[in-house]
């Protein structure tokens, strides 16, 4: 129990799982989901940016790796 409850003298009580149910339902329900253009638009900035991650890694490596064989090699 937290601080908060204690010092104010509430209670904790559990929420049951019908509640906590229709809880999540009410508040999926004011989200504001994206249209599908915008998923498609979303999907290809991802994509990009993981594909220039995976290039900038992938020549960190190699260049390390050449650097690590020309020292120990």
């Amino acid at each position: 129990m937290s601080d908060r409850h204690e010092l104010s003298g509430q209670k904790e009580t559990r929420t049951s799982p019908m509640t906590f149910f229709r809880q999540v339902i009410a508040e999926l329900r004011k989200v504001v989901w994206p249209t599908r253009p915008q998923v498609v638009n979303y999907f290809f900035v991802v994509l990009v940016f993981v594909l220039i991650m995976m290039a900038i890694v992938s020549a960190l490596d190699y260049g390390f790796g050449k650097a690590m064989f020309a020292i120990f090699a």
